[in-house]
């Protein structure tokens, strides 16, 4: 009994650690190519280093760790190409979604759509960055689940998870997060009046947007991305 406890704790500060250290990376406060130190992780959360060493290895798993035996460990530097081809799969996938959206849609839908869309007008507003990015995934969920696309949401929110850290660097250029709310509300207008093929253009303008922003962000910090 006395074991199984001690278990569950272990597993609970891994599970921690490995929130805390993930997030950490995903926002940019470890930047790509950045050493991580256990010891001062160790020392700053208050644990040992088995649960640090837990938590690096399954972001390892993740690809968002690289290991270097007799090294150290380093936060991963953003893959071009990945980043590149996600953004081509989710182009053409979404650009489907918006298009069906468009012809199918319920009206009720639709109205979950524009609060949500009135939600991020506020976060933005606000300067409620994090809640802005709750609400953006939210936005793209709501195609998928509106028309019960079970498959499809689950492809899109396994791209989501890769694209997580380009999207939030993204973000932080001045006036990039209004501009988002504005291509979200013609991918809308578009659903509502009907329109399958300006929902699908919409949707593939909002989602270009990105993928030229990666190529621009990577030039002028290539120290944070691998080819």
């Amino acid at each position: 009994m006395a074991t199984h406890v001690l278990e569950v704790a272990r597993s609970s500060k891994a599970d921690a650690v490995y929130g805390e250290l993930k997030e950490s990376i995903l926002s940019g406060a470890l930047e790509p190519g950045s050493s991580i130190d256990k010891s001062t992780l160790c020392d700053r959360l208050g644990v040992s280093r088995f649960p640090v060493s837990s938590a690096i290895s399954r972001l390892a798993f993740e690809r968002l760790v690289v290991v270097e035996p007799q090294h150290g460990s380093f936060v991963a530097r953003i893959s071009i190409e990945s980043v590149s081809e996600r953004l081509f799969i989710r182009r053409a996938l979404e650009g489907e979604i918006a298009a069906e959206a468009a012809m199918t849609m319920k009206d009720a839908d639709k109205k979950a759509l524009n609060a949500n869309l009135a939600e991020q007008q506020s976060a933005v507003d606000a300067g409620d960055r994090a809640g802005f990015y709750a609400l953006d995934v939210a936005f793209h969920r709501l195609l998928t689940s509106s028309l019960a696309l079970v498959h499809s949401g689950e492809i899109l929110d396994g791209l989501r998870s890769h694209l997580e850290r380009v999207r939030r660097l993204l973000m932080a250029p001045p006036g990039r997060v209004q501009a988002t709310v504005h291509e979200h509300n013609a991918v809308v207008a578009a659903i509502i009046r009907g329109d399958a093929a300006g929902a699908r253009a919409a949707m593939d303008h909002h989602l270009r947007q990105m993928t030229q922003m990666v190529e621009t962000f990577a030039r002028e910090k290539p120290d944070l991305f691998s080819p």
